[in-house]
């Protein structure tokens, strides 16, 4: 067995890898070998792994975007053959963010298809005690997936990218989107609101995502070779995204925001908290209490939800008419006499004080 690695070479490795480096490039930058590099980014991994599931419960996170990550394991899905095992290929990276912390409270990696879409749902369901609204995009087993999970009583939509046939010839078009795509958003369940569904936040997390965890990178060699191996860099990416990840525009992590952390966390007490994490199973699921709504409302006695108030409608009353105005009572204004005190006449002393008027009574 070798010395231990120093403090300060553990935190360079662990510094690299939260920095989307590959293991030969951390072997290169830290003069550690990628074997150790290796078995440390699996405890790493376990440990963010364990500590997930024990902060990320019994969440009150009443607005979530939800969207997938492409990646792959070994080779891409086209190249898989029969010998080939069902760890090789694509390995989507099913993820749930609020919108109001930025707090990443699931993720899920598997197959693009229901049976991921499934459990992924099913574990955000039991980190949750408050009915969320959700949005997603338009793939379409999230439509029976959060159902069974969340039942239809849940305010569901999806927004949906149609992106236009004509793409511009050039080099670089290959991964660059239209600059005016068109998004078409639907109610799936429940009565969402439509102007505050949208997938902007949980996008800009995967280009987040894609920086800090080399994996999960396009057109590089820092891919997986082993399903365990991507499955712990997933959740140590995810994990020091949560505690040690500035939002620019909180100016707070994702976990300050959301109150389970005071503090901006260090590598140095990341990683201390990584590796004495011990092994905690996932939290098991629990009633959701009705989200308060944003517009008015009245709450319904017994904790039975709120009432929302709307305008319109079949039965709406008519608008008050409103009550007729008595008009003011006119105030004569004064008059000066017609004489002052030594018997003189004053000719204008018949003029109000107010307006002039052509034909004065009397």
């Amino acid at each position: 067995m070798g010395a231990p690695l120093a403090p300060e070479k553990r935190l360079a490795v662990l510094a690299a890898l939260c920095d989307g480096n590959s293991i030969r490039a951390v072997e290169r930058m830290t003069g550690v070998h990628r074997d150790t590099v290796m078995r440390l980014g699996l405890a790493w991994g376990d440990g963010a792994q364990n500590l997930h599931n024990r902060v990320a419960r019994g969440l009150s996170c009443s607005l979530i975007q939800v969207d997938e990550v492409w990646s792959f394991v070994q080779k891409k899905q086209a190249r898989v053959t029969e010998e080939d095992g069902p760890d090789v290929g694509e390995a989507y990276t099913f993820t749930a963010l609020d919108a109001t912390s930025r707090f990443v409270l699931g993720w899920y990696v598997g197959k693009r298809n229901e049976e991921s879409a499934r459990a992924f749902m099913n574990d955000v369901r039991a980190r949750l005690v408050v009915m969320p609204a959700m949005t997603s995009d338009g793939f379409a087993p999230y439509v029976g997936a959060i159902g069974a999970a969340f039942g239809p009583g849940i305010d569901y939509a999806m927004t949906v990218k149609n992106y236009g046939s004509k793409r511009p010839r050039r080099d670089d078009h290959r991964y660059e989107p239209p600059r005016d795509p068109f998004i078409t958003k639907k109610t799936i369940f429940g009565a969402p609101n439509l102007d505050a569904a949208s997938t902007a936040y949980i996008e800009r997390n995967n280009g987040t995502m894609r920086h800090h965890v080399g994996r999960m990178r396009r057109l590089c060699q820092a891919f997986s070779k082993r399903l365990p191996s991507h499955r712990a860099a997933v959740a140590l990416g995810y994990v020091h995204y949560n505690f040690c990840h500035v939002v620019k525009t909180l100016r707070v992590t994702p976990a300050m925001q959301l109150g389970i952390a005071d503090s901006v966390w260090s590598l140095a007490e990341l990683d201390a908290v990584l590796m004495t994490a011990g092994p905690c199973e996932g939290p098991e699921k629990q009633p959701l209490a009705p989200r308060a709504p944003e517009t008015t409302a009245r709450e319904l006695p017994n904790g039975r939800g709120f009432l929302r108030v709307v305008g319109g409608g079949k039965g709406a009353s008519p608008a008050p008419t409103p009550s007729p105005v008595a008009p003011a009572p006119v105030v004569a204004a004064p008059v000066e006499p017609l004489f002052d005190e030594k018997g003189q006449g004053n000719l204008l002393a018949w003029r109000p004080k107010g307006q002039l008027s052509l034909f004065p009574d009397g």
